[in-house]
């Protein structure tokens, strides 16, 4: 018992030293996936326009290139760690609309919905509105000008 509590201590001293990283990797996954996706969206309308449709979407052509540039501009600011926790929550709402409609002929079973890389997305993007952007961020780096 005792060396697994020694281990234990030095996992949780290890984890002390690089709790920048989980948040940091996080950010730019998820910025450099919403960057893309937006970014291919909004070079491709007639098409999003024309899937949005064929899923049940109202107002396509309102739709597609609001949800295109969300994906587009809070993927950068998420990437950039600024204004995270703003930045974050219509990435959400964009991703439980896609599981709710592009999806949902997919979504059997609670199983299925932990599969689904959009639900990873939302845990993802749950976790930095949480805890925030990490140390590895324009907004930590804002918090620290804001406190000298």
């Amino acid at each position: 018992m005792a060396f697994l509590s020694r281990f234990e201590a030095w996992i949780a001293g290890v984890g002390a030293r690089v709790g920048w990283l989980p948040p940091t990797l996080a950010r730019l996954t998820l910025g450099w996936v919403f960057i893309f996706s937006g970014w291919g969206k909004l070079h491709n309308l007639d098409e999003i326009v024309d899937f949005f449709r064929e899923i049940g979407i109202p107002a396509p052509q309102l739709q597609a290139p609001f949800v295109s540039g969300v994906e587009f501009v809070c993927g950068l600011l998420v990437l950039l760690g600024l204004f995270t926790r703003i930045a974050a929550p219509p990435l959400v709402g964009v991703m439980i609309v896609a599981i709710l409609t592009a999806r949902l002929k997919d979504l059997t079973s609670i199983d299925a919905l932990f599969g689904f890389i959009e639900w990873l997305y939302i845990i993802l993007l749950g976790y930095l509105i949480v805890n925030g952007p990490g140390a590895l961020s324009l907004d930590a780096l804002r918090a620290k000008r804001r406190s000298s």
